[in-house]
């Protein structure tokens, strides 16, 4: 074989092989790009399955287990929680249900509330009222129908509902508490009562939350929510939103007190 048969046969080698090669590269370059789709898609179920399971957990109230002060309803449909007799000081807290501060107050303070009242160093008296009945809907039925709610719950379940009404406090503007969650709410926290369903949805407490309301805004003079009195006297936010400055004036009246 000459040397330039034997030039252009390596040459055709060598183009042969570089086709091998790109080939091999682009299957290789699909692979990869077949491969990075099943795992985004992948990631992509299992962040839907994981969102759905957050809903699906965010629509279920929870029953409260900790330690607590006994709890009974008031003939004007407060609820007290008290140790047996334990009857000074007295903590009244004045609530609505659509408040956003309320729940603030009830994320920052509230265990220390019940705290307190376990311990024997407070009597606490729970005082939900309709606040926002001068404002448009939706505001104006979640606060009203919540309130209604809340009065239809048994008062050993008061806590536990009490909870689950501030984690899914509906957004300013936005309809929430529907019928069919609070009665949800309801069961989930242990209410059996069956006269609770038809209570909640044909909100037989209306005219109780009105008579709270009156007693509220007129009596007690109440401006906004939420309202915290100690021994009938009116605490500044500074104190009942902190937990440390809430026990602090708390034993200071119980010791007083003695």
């Amino acid at each position: 074989m000459s040397k330039a048969a034997r030039e252009r046969s390596a040459r055709e080698r060598l183009a042969a092989e570089r086709k091998r090669q790109a080939a091999r590269q682009r299957q290789r370059r699909l692979l990869t790009i077949v491969l990075g789709s099943v795992v985004a898609v992948a990631v992509i179920v299992v962040c839907a399955v994981l969102v759905i399971d957050h809903q699906r957990k965010q629509g279920t109230a929870e029953a409260y287990e900790g330690p607590l002060a006994p709890l009974s309803r008031q003939d004007d449909g407060s609820i007290v929680m008290a140790q047996p007799g334990v009857t000074k000081p007295v903590l009244e807290i004045f609530e609505d249900f659509q408040c956003p501060a309320c729940k603030q107050f009830e994320a920052a303070t509230g265990q220390t509330v019940l705290e307190l009242a376990e311990q024997g160093k407070v009597k606490v008296v729970y005082r939900p009222f309709h606040l926002f009945g001068q404002q448009r809907d939706p505001i104006k039925s979640n606060s009203l129908r919540s309130a209604a709610a809340a009065l239809c719950v048994p008062a050993d379940k008061w806590i536990s509902y009490q909870r689950a009404l501030f984690k899914f406090q509906p957004a300013e503007g936005a309809k929430g508490f529907s019928h069919d969650d609070l009665v949800k709410w309801g069961k989930n926290v242990g209410v059996t009562d069956a006269n609770f369903e038809k209570c909640v949805r044909e909100e037989e407490k209306k005219p109780q939350v009105d008579q709270m309301t009156t007693y509220a805004l007129q009596e007690r003079g109440v401006q906004g929510t939420p309202t915290v009195f100690l021994d009938g006297q009116e605490l500044d936010s500074a104190q009942f939103m902190d937990p440390g400055g809430l026990r602090a004036v708390v034993e200071a009246a119980a010791a007083s007190g003695k």
